[in-house]
């Protein structure tokens, strides 16, 4: 039977409080397990390879699943992160990619090169569609799935969302081309944007028409995914609402929102979706 799994990020269990309070790994990962989480996500952009082993114990204490988001800086660098996170029995590298060549076909030859690493380490990766790295536009990062048919892809909306300034309603233009991204995915992540802001707070009167659309979105792409899945595959979903300065901030410093309490209200919209579709 199809199964899905919900995974928090570590990086958005981090407070960045003004008065410097924060979370030690022991407290973020027994609240996950606790809340009814099936894994977690490190996040290499702000940690190092030696993460990966000191939260290990605590992944086997908790019986927590380990995903890793890798932001390699050179093509031959995300080879350690492969065999460190092999080694570490993690589920699967999501790549946020720091090589960003200019034209399609330089992007080809990387997306090539990082999936027969992923081989011959035997390493299921991603590609996650973000900012500031390789799928860092839309239109390349579908000209990129084109090139490569089998290039595996994890879907976080929130970043085409806000660089294209989509206008809500989409128009039926713009929705194709999520359309064509949600078609592909074989893994989510949870964060709710507007056009203007990467994360919004999900209980605000105007951010509803956003978090709508997100519903929308991730019950097609779920919808999509079952379609092309076996019946014994499992799908991850990640819920990933960023710190500070992700997260709005009012003039004291302090958030608007409680990311935890969206992290958990997410993490039940999504399986009401899963049982729904």
């Amino acid at each position: 039977m199809q199964k899905l799994e919900v995974y928090q990020s570590r990086w958005a269990m981090e407070l960045r409080r003004p008065d410097g309070v924060e979370r030690s790994d022991e407290e973020a990962f027994a609240m996950v397990a606790e809340a009814g989480f099936d894994g977690m996500c490190l996040d290499l952009a702000k940690s190092d390879l030696e993460t990966i082993e000191r939260t290990r114990p605590l992944f086997e204490q908790h019986k927590l699943g380990c995903m890793i988001n890798a932001f390699p800086k050179t093509v031959e660098g995300f080879l350690p992160i492969l065999e460190a996170a092999k080694a570490a029995n993690a589920v699967v590298v999501n790549i946020i990619g720091e090589v960003m060549p200019f034209t399609v076909e330089e992007g080809v030859d990387v997306v090539h090169r990082w999936m027969e690493m992923s081989d011959q380490v035997g390493m299921p990766i991603l590609f996650e569609t973000h900012r500031n790295c390789l799928t860092n536009d839309l239109f390349y990062t579908l000209q990129l799935m084109e090139r490569v048919p089998d290039m595996p892809i994890c879907a976080d909306l929130s970043h085409y969302l806000i660089d294209r300034e989509f206008w809500h309603p989409l128009n039926e233009r713009d929705q194709g081309y999520i359309s064509q991204i949600l078609a592909r995915a074989d893994c989510f992540q949870g964060r709710v944007s507007s056009r203007e802001q990467v994360q919004v707070p999900l209980h605000f009167p105007q951010s509803q028409k956003w978090v709508d659309l997100y519903k929308s979105w991730w019950e097609e792409g779920i919808a999509s995914w079952k379609g092309r899945h076996g019946p014994d595959d499992t799908l991850i979903f990640l819920t990933e609402l960023g710190p500070p300065e992700y997260a709005i901030t009012g003039a004291d410093g302090y958030e608007l929102s409680d990311r935890w309490e969206e992290s958990l209200q997410i993490k039940g919209w999504v399986e009401d979706i899963w049982a729904k579709v």
